[in-house]
């Protein structure tokens, strides 16, 4: 034997090592195979849903491509919508009516297959992602489809399809610009509200970070709030109309409340914080009666309340009354907003029980201040419609009244 020849055990088998060998990937073939389904029970999407449950086609690596065949037909070529080499059916969402009825079966179809195969709805969240992307290559009429497949999969609770994987794909500024994204959005509206509630669509918004952006979904030259109200009017979605116009409405609240808040901490001159708000409620055209709600609102924030101290609090709440009853009378321009500014302190003095026996001296003080007239404040006293901690006030305030009326009297 060659001493460079290594012995060996006869009769044995030496072993090679094992190896992960990764089967090659052909998403063609598995396509076809789905497709074949598809043929074979002529688009029946019960049986459909059956058969492909049952195959042992690898829906873990090929999950994009099954939702392919599912849209489309068939596979498409990476990175676009186009059709690929390959057999297709013709039994696909894309190639349907654009209307739920006959969309429908399909989002239960799908529903069917994620309750079965629940991981694959990445691949689904994948492929619509890919879809809404390139809206473009669309045509009109498919891109109406997509629309209402997405809005009934929201309405039918597809299994945990996330509402921002729809939305945030939309926002591309090409496809927004081009005026793709307005249509496709009202029709999922429309579409969504058959079923549902207003609530529940602005919960999805919501769960899509856009109920309060919905503006991007118009183009720069029609992003403004009486175009939205003009295009979703015409559109007959006249309540999303209206929950629009209550953020903006509310919107403009806070922004002013911010803004006069940050002029009181910093003890503005108040000769300036009145041209301020007056340009404010100018520019947001904000109604009287909700300034002085706002007005109210940030004097009594500013006032640094004590826990139990009720001589402290008096006196804190007194002098910031005085110190902008100026402010406070340059909006209080007539009796119902005087009465609108009682009813504030009225409801403040209702849900603080510290502030309860402080309401006859708060009342006293912007009587003093010229902010309340004599005439307003007997009208709430006597005829005043707000029940919350009325009979308790009314009381607590007879005194003053009995003053008001016995000064009147010996004029």
């Amino acid at each position: 034997m060659s001493s460079k020849e290594k012995p060996t055990l006869g009769g044995t088998r030496i072993k090679t090592r094992k190896r992960n060998i990764a089967a090659p990937l052909d998403p063609a073939a598995f396509a076809d195979a789905v497709v074949q389904i598809y043929l074979d029970n002529a688009g029946d999407l019960e049986l459909v849903a059956k058969n492909v449950e049952s195959s042992d086609l690898n829906f873990s690596r090929y999950g994009d491509t099954f939702f392919e065949v599912v849209f489309t037909g068939g596979r498409t070529q990476p990175g676009t919508i186009k059709p690929d080499e390959g057999e297709r059916h013709p039994y696909s969402i894309i190639e349907c009516e654009a209307n739920r009825e006959a969309i429908l079966p399909s989002v239960i179809y799908v529903q069917k297959i994620l309750r079965r195969k629940p991981f694959l709805i990445k691949n689904l969240e994948n492929v619509m992602r890919r879809f809404l992307q390139s809206l473009e290559l669309f045509e009109e009429n498919e891109r109406k489809k997509l629309a209402i497949f997405t809005a009934l999969a929201f309405s039918q609770k597809l299994s945990g399809l996330p509402p921002e994987a729809v939305f945030q794909p939309l926002l591309k500024d090409n496809l927004v610009g081009k005026g793709l994204v307005l249509p496709f959005i009202t029709d999922f509206f429309k579409e969504y509200l058959v079923d549902n509630s207003l609530e529940d669509l602005i919960s999805i918004l919501k769960r899509g970070k856009m109920d309060d952006n919905l503006m991007d979904f118009f183009p720069s030259a029609k992003r403004s709030a009486e175009g939205f109200s003009e295009h979703f009017t015409k559109a007959g979605l006249v309540p999303l109309v209206e929950y629009n116009e209550k953020k903006i409405f509310e919107a403009k609240l806070k922004d002013m409340k911010s803004a006069l808040t940050t002029l009181i901490a910093e003890e503005s001159d108040i000769s300036e914080v009145i041209e301020i708000v007056k340009q404010r409620v100018k520019d947001a055209n904000l109604p009287d009666i909700e300034v002085v709600r706002i007005l109210w609102d940030v004097l009594m924030d500013a006032v640094q309340w004590s826990g139990k101290n009720q001589q402290q609090n008096a006196n804190s709440a007194l002098r910031q009354v005085k110190t902008w009853a100026k402010l406070l009378n340059s909006f209080c321009t007539s009796g119902k907003l005087e009465l609108e500014l009682i009813y504030k302190v009225q409801m403040q003095c209702y849900e603080d029980a510290k502030l309860m026996k402080l309401f006859p001296e708060i009342v006293r003080s912007l009587y003093d201040q010229d902010v309340l007239a004599e005439d307003t404040i007997l009208h709430w006293f006597r005829k005043g419609t707000n029940p919350k901690g009325r009979q308790t006030l009314v009381k607590s305030l007879e005194p003053f009244i009995k003053w008001l009326e016995e000064a009147e009297e010996e004029e």
